[in-house]
C-alpha cells in the first residue's frame, strides 16, 4: 500500500473524529484536527487527479484555518 493511500485513510478517520470534536468538545481543537486531516489527504487526490476533491479540500482548509487564525 502506498503511503498516500494510508494517509488518505488516516485523514478520513480524523475527519470523522474531528467532526465529533467540533460538535461536542471544542471547535478550535476540532478545526485543528480537520486541518491536519485535509492536509494529509490532499496528496492522494492530487496523485489520482481528483481535482474536484482537491478543490473541495482546499476550500475546507481555508475554512478551518480561518477558525484558527481569526
Amino acid at each position: 500500500m502506498k503511503i498516500d493511500v494510508t494517509a488518505r485513510i488516516i485523514g478520513s478517520v480524523l475527519s470523522i473524529i474531528s467532526y465529533f470534536i467540533v460538535l461536542h468538545v471544542s471547535s478550535t481543537l476540532g478545526a485543528m484536527m480537520m486541518l491536519v486531516a485535509d492536509v494529509i489527504s490532499v496528496p492522494y487526490f492530487v496523485r489520482t487527479k481528483s481535482w474536484d476533491v482537491v478543490l473541495m479540500l482546499s476550500f475546507l482548509l481555508f475554512i478551518s484555518s480561518s477558525k484558527l487564525f481569526l
